[in-house]
């Protein structure tokens, strides 16, 4: 059976055993796209590094899960979006660090350095 001229054939599924499961989504991965979500919102207030690690977390359990079932859990897009977000988030936390220190440097290299002492004393 070919879909069309020139395309390849189509495989024929083979049926389905009646014990097998219905592939369903995963819930973790969910979970990851939420907190990665919060985590890219929260990253440039430095509040996005805990979501975000703790979204990787659960994304390698997912990932884990999902193979270990043998395709019947679902979500592989949501999952990759989720990660995309929390690494997006921490790299929103390192840039807001980084900003932080050199404007601390800045600062502090503005500042009058040791003690200003009055004209008359020696």
């Amino acid at each position: 059976m070919t879909t069309a001229p020139g395309q390849l054939p189509v495989a024929e599924q083979a049926p389905r055993h009646p014990s097998d499961p219905d592939p369903a989504r995963a819930t973790k991965t969910r979970a990851v796209f939420a907190l990665g979500l919060i985590a890219a919102l929260t990253g440039l207030f430095i509040g996005g590094i805990v979501p975000a690690t703790v979204a990787l977390q659960l994304s390698r359990q997912a990932r884990r899960e999902a193979y270990a079932s043998g395709g019947f859990l679902t979500g592989a897009r949501w999952l990759r979006r989720g990660e995309q977000l929390a690494w997006t988030g921490l790299l929103l936390a390192a840039f807001a660090l980084v900003a932080l220190a050199v404007i601390a440097v800045v600062r502090l290299a503005q500042a009058p350095f040791g003690y200003d002492y009055p004209a008359n004393v020696d």
